[in-house]
Order: C-alpha cells, then structure tokens, then sequence
C-alpha cells in the first residue's frame, strides 16, 4: 500500500456516509498501520478512513492513556450520558478549533481487526475522540456541532 495522505476539507470524500467492512484481511491490517502511523506523524488522536479517502467504516484512536491504540471497524454508539462542552480540531482542518458539545460517556460497539467483536466503554476526552471519528464514519464533519470557533492562540499554554 502506498503511503497514506491525509485528506483536506473541502472534498466530497469527508461528507459520505462510508460502507461497513465485511473482508477482515492483509489489506485492512496494513490499512489499519498505516492510519495509525499517519495519526501519529500528524499529531492528531483519532483518524477515520475517509481522512485517507477510504470509504469504510474504519477509525482509529490514540488519546495517550492507559487504553493506548484502539481500532474501532464498523463502530455503534450503543450507550451514551451526561455532557461536555470542550476544544476540538481536525486533522483534515489545519488550525481550525471550536468548541463542541459531546455526550461524557460512551458505550461502543465495534470489531477489531480480525473481525471479532467487542465493547468498548469511554468517558472525557476519550469519549470525545471517538464519536468525532465516529461521525466521520457517517459523513458528518465537526464544524456542523461548533458552539464557537476559537481565536488564534486562544487555546495555547
């Protein structure tokens, strides 16, 4: 697989409603590095497949805890409470902040790369990181939920 670029706003690629993966193979387990690499290089802590121009129901997310990386294919929302309002930005938004409403815990649905499925259960910024890539997963882009967008050098130090 070539090396991953990371997709900018505007494309159609971010706004589409992306397709279940259904072959849990060589191809998904190097697609899966690759993101996850490309993540770290960009200094981000989510990434979804339509940031690389994939149109599967693929996501991965690293926020620096004790959970490390985590692999969400065809993820679900099953479970979600409470509310935080916080920064976030996007990968595919070079400097571009705002301020989102999010549900405080989730309860997620999802397989790993093999296909086998699995819960996963998140509160905070975790929470956070993974319904703004799962929205991804359906299109949806985070600049549709800002509250606010920030100024310049308003979120530093």
């Amino acid at each position: 697989m070539s090396k991953l670029k990371l997709v900018y706003h505007p494309n159609d690629v971010l706004e589409t409603e992306c397709e279940p993966v259904t072959q849990f193979d060589n191809k998904l387990a190097k697609l899966l590095n690759g993101m996850y690499d490309l993540m770290l290089d960009a200094d981000g802590v989510g990434l979804a497949a339509p940031q690389v121009g994939v149109l599967k129901q693929i996501a991965v997310v690293d926020v620096g805890d004790r959970n490390g990386k985590i692999e969400l294919i065809n993820p679900v929302i099953i479970e979600k409470r409470g509310e935080q309002i916080g920064p976030e930005g996007c990968l595919s938004f070079p400097d571009l902040f705002g301020e989102v409403a999010r549900a405080d815990y989730v309860k997620v649905r999802a397989q790993n790369r093999r296909g086998k499925p699995f819960f996963i259960e998140a509160k905070g910024f975790l929470a956070r990181a993974i319904q703004h890539e799962i929205d991804h997963l359906h299109g949806v882009l985070f600049t549709e939920k800002v509250l606010r967008y920030y100024e310049e050098g308003e979120l530093e130090g």
